[in-house]
């Protein structure tokens, strides 16, 4: 018996050395010198082949959205005739030829991208894309070429919604802008430079990009996506294939792409395109005042403790604003409990506001801090410009050799302009320009325009755009002096 116990340990023994030299080797063969290099060039195929695959898969993804959704894109031309005034001689600027002849007209051709979002032709892009058109096509990634009807168009978010007499069309996925993250994939899909259907690709770099200054409502998803001229209305897609942003505009200082694009996201544009679709128009909300940023000198000049707000240097007679005991010098620094930085977020924040809201304001009045209760109202019949017509109306101004500013109280003080003056201030005059020739200086106060008085610059700029067409601008002009009247011109 104890024999046989022996006999059996003698074995376990010889076995358990036997598994020993085998895990010995193993080791031995895996993490000798000569077997390292092996071992890592193997896991590093492997580790490769994973890395790879994974590529091919998402490359593979890019590839399928971009298939499904180039037929929803579209391209779209547009053409405007307009008078060339500049011809040698300038012959049209005399009067025995303009008695005979008409100046020359040309055409001026543009080009941008859209998306379909239904069946019926229906057709999304950007108001700057057809603003001003007289002809607009819409050109389909099968060849069909439709002549397109404006349904309507908004400037305040550059969105416009066309439609095209044509029937079960292939349509785009409307996403959740909301959901998008910060490192996101997204895909372009738009017409740069007439390159038809060119697709590419990046990341969302930022979210709720504001005071660009680009359109009146900003809230820009920011991709690195490359986008161009011609890009403008076509969609920015996740990798869902869901169209999450309307491609809009660029940073740039070469005209081209510099790895800064800003789009629309695409819950703004929902609700933009449901007015559109069913008044024609987008019901805009108004406070009813002139406003500017905080800065931290004039936050030290008014006794306010505060590094970013909003300041109000006029309030409206029979505003909104007005009604809820709004004052000069109040500093808005938050609306409906969002805080407010500058005078672009609060502008955008306002817009959005459906008429009759009542939101609250948290401002700053010297040192007191309080709560103000504003009923939004829609804005009375010039009392609301959009940056794209201010933008036009700035370019008018600038041939004529004027640049104009809102009658601040520090303007007011550096040029001794007394409170009781109302209008804009002449703080630019162009050498050689018609300004110039007519006399005009900085520090004129233009208070009547096209025989309306102006007490602000929103209504100057109503007054001054029957003048676009006419070419020519009325002025009253209040000096230290007294007050004269001109007349400027580019005929």
């Amino acid at each position: 018996m104890r024999g046989g116990f022996h006999r059996y340990k003698l074995a376990f023994l010889i076995l358990f050395m036997f598994a020993l030299g085998l895990f010995a080797r193993e080791v031995w063969e895996r993490f000798h010198p000569l077997r390292l290099p092996n071992l890592i060039a193997e896991d590093g195929k492997r580790a490769t082949s994973e890395a790879l695959q994974l590529a091919q898969k998402i490359s593979q993804a890019f590839s399928e959205i971009a298939e499904r959704s180039s037929p929803a894109v579209v391209y779209i031309e547009t053409e405007r005739v307009v008078s060339r005034r500049q011809v040698p001689f300038d012959l049209f600027d005399d009067e025995f030829f303009r008695h005979f002849f008409s100046p020359p007209r040309y055409r001026e051709r543009g080009a941008g991208s859209g998306f379909i979002i239904s069946k019926e032709g229906y057709i999304v892009t950007n108001n700057h894309v057809i603003e001003g058109a007289q002809k607009i096509r819409v050109k389909l990634a099968d060849g069909r070429t439709f002549k397109a009807e404006v349904v309507g168009k908004d400037p305040f978010s550059d969105i416009a919604l066309l439609k095209i007499p044509a029937g079960d069309l292939p349509v785009l996925p409307l996403g959740d802008s909301n959901l998008l993250r910060v490192g996101e994939w997204v895909i372009a899909i738009g017409n740069p430079f007439g390159l038809t259907h060119t697709v590419t690709v990046g990341v969302v770099s930022a979210k709720g990009r504001s005071g660009i200054g680009i359109t009146d409502v900003e809230d820009f998803i920011q991709t690195d996506a490359a986008i161009n001229p011609g890009n403008s209305g076509g969609p920015l897609l996740n990798l869902r294939g869901e169209v999450i942003g309307v491609n809009s505009a660029i940073f740039t200082r070469s005209g081209g792409y510099m790895g800064i694009g800003f789009a629309i996201p695409i819950n703004l544009v929902k609700n933009v395109v449901e007015q559109l679709k069913t008044k024609g128009k987008v019901e805009r909300g108004w406070l009813g005042v002139v406003i500017q940023d905080l800065t931290p000198d004039l936050a030290k000049e008014l006794g306010i403790k505060a590094t970013e707000g909003v300041l109000i240097t006029e309030v409206v007679e029979d505003s909104p604003a007005k009604k809820a005991g709004l004052r000069e010098n109040d500093v808005i620094i938050s609306f409906n409990g969002r805080p407010v930085k500058n005078a672009s977020e609060l502008r955008s924040l306002v817009l959005q506001t459906k008429p009759g809201t009542t939101v609250e304001l948290e401002i700053l009045r010297g040192s007191e801090r309080k709560i103000v209760k504003v009923q939004i109202e829609a804005p009375k019949k010039g009392m609301l410009t959009s940056k794209a017509e201010i933008q036009e109306l700035q370019a008018f101004l600038e041939e004529l050799g004027l640049n104009v500013a809102h009658l601040s109280p520090d303007l007011r003080r550096r040029f001794g302009i007394p409170e009781n003056v109302k209008g804009v201030l002449i703080i630019e005059v162009y050498p050689e320009s018609p300004a110039d020739y007519a006399g005009l200086t900085p520090g004129m106060v233009i208070d009547e325009v096209n025989k309306k008085r102006v007490n602000n610059l929103a209504d100057f700029y109503e007054a001054l755009k029957p003048s676009l067409d006419k070419k020519r601008v009325f002025l009253g002009i209040r000096t230290p002096r007294g007050r004269f009247y001109t007349t400027l011109s580019l005929e």
